[in-house]
C-alpha cells in the first residue's frame, strides 16, 4: 500500500496505468468494519482501490468535536494494508484548503432538514471536501455507508449537478450484533450508554414493520419512533423523521421511496441511524 499525503505524487500513482479502473474509499479515520465493507466492495469491482483519511475542519462546527473526534492512524493504516488497500491518501490541512482558500460547495434544499436543520454548515464542509477528493482521486467509483444517508443524498445530488464523471455507490450500513450501526462515534459512549443504544434501530425497525402490516400514516409512525426511544431514560430525541428518500421532505401518506430516520443523544454524544422502505401505494 502507497501512503502519500501529496496530491502531485497520488496522480502520478493513479494515473500510471490508465486502463485500470479505480475505486475510492473517503473517511475520516478511526476505521470500523463498516468502513473495510466499502473497501471490499471497492476490491470486488474495481482494479485497484484508494482510500483516504482526513478528520475535515470544514464539516464540524465551533461547538462539535472536531479536537477530540477519535484517531488511531497507525491501526488505521494496518486495517486498510490487510484490506487490500493499493493507494492511501492521508493530506493535511493546508494540502486541502491552502492558505487563501475561498471556494466552497453547496447543494441547496436537501442539505437543510435533519441533520441540517441542527448543524447548519456541516454539508457545506461536506461537500466542499468530498468534491475535492474527486477531482484530486478521478476514482471511477466512490463508496459511501448507507449510515448517513441524508449525506449520500446529499453527495448523489452534487456528482448529477456537477457532473462528475463517476459512480456513486452506496453500501448497506453495519451493524453490531445488537442492532446498533457501526460508528466511530460509538467510542464516546459511556457502558450504559452504549448499552441503551441499540434502541434506535429497535423503534425505526418497529415502524418498518408496521409499515409492513399496513399502517401508511406518517405522524403515527414518527409518534411510535418517539415513544419507543424515550422509553429510554438516557435518551434525548433530536429528530424524528420520515420523509421521501430523494427529497427528504416529511411524508404524510406513507407511499415509494422513504427514510425513516433519527438522531438522539446519549449523554454529549449523538448518534443517527436510519433504515430505507420501498412501499407500495395500496395498504396491506
Amino acid at each position: 500500500m502507497i501512503i502519500t499525503g501529496d496530491i502531485t505524487e497520488l496522480r502520478a500513482v493513479r494515473w500510471a496505468d490508465r486502463s485500470l479502473s479505480w475505486g475510492l474509499v473517503p473517511t475520516m479515520g478511526f476505521l470500523h468494519q463498516g468502513h473495510l465493507s466499502l473497501v471490499a466492495a471497492a476490491k470486488d469491482a474495481n482494479d485497484r482501490v484508494g482510500a483516504s483519511i482526513f478528520v475535515n475542519p470544514m464539516q464540524f462546527a465551533p461547538t462539535e468535536d472536531l479536537a477530540t473526534y477519535p484517531r488511531d492512524l497507525d491501526r488505521d493504516f494496518q486495517l486498510l494494508r490487510d484490506a487490500g488497500v493499493d493507494l492511501l491518501f492521508v493530506p493535511d490541512n493546508e494540502s486541502i484548503y491552502p492558505p487563501g482558500f475561498q471556494t466552497t460547495v453547496s447543494v441547496a434544499d436537501i442539505s437543510r432538514p435533519l441533520e441540517g436543520s441542527t448543524r447548519p454548515t456541516h454539508f457545506q464542509g461536506v461537500t466542499t471536501v468530498v468534491a475535492k477528493l474527486f477531482n484530486i482521486f478521478q476514482p471511477d467509483r466512490a463508496y459511501f455507508g448507507q449510515k448517513d444517508a441524508q449525506q449520500t443524498a446529499v453527495l448523489r445530488r452534487m456528482v448529477v449537478d456537477l457532473n462528475f464523471n463517476l459512480r456513486m455507490v452506496i453500501c448497506p450500513t453495519v451493524r453490531e450484533k445488537d442492532g446498533l450501526a457501526m460508528s466511530s462515534r460509538n467510542a464516546y459512549l459511556s457502558a450504559e450508554a452504549r448499552e441503551a443504544a441499540p434502541v434506535l434501530y429497535r423503534a425505526l425497525s418497529a415502524a418498518a414493520a408496521a409499515v409492513e402490516l399496513g399502517e401508511r400514516d406518517g405522524d403515527k409512525l414518527r409518534r411510535m419512533i418517539t415513544k419507543l426511544i424515550a422509553a429510554q431514560p438516557l435518551s434525548q430525541i433530536d429528530y424524528v423523521s420520515i420523509a421521501d428518500a430523494l427529497t427528504l421532505q416529511e411524508a404524510d401518506q406513507i407511499a415509494g421511496e422513504l427514510l425513516l430516520s433519527t438522531a438522539v443523544y446519549f449523554g454529549k454524544t449523538r448518534l443517527i441511524d436510519n433504515i430505507p422502505l420501498s412501499v407500495s401505494s395500496a395498504a396491506g
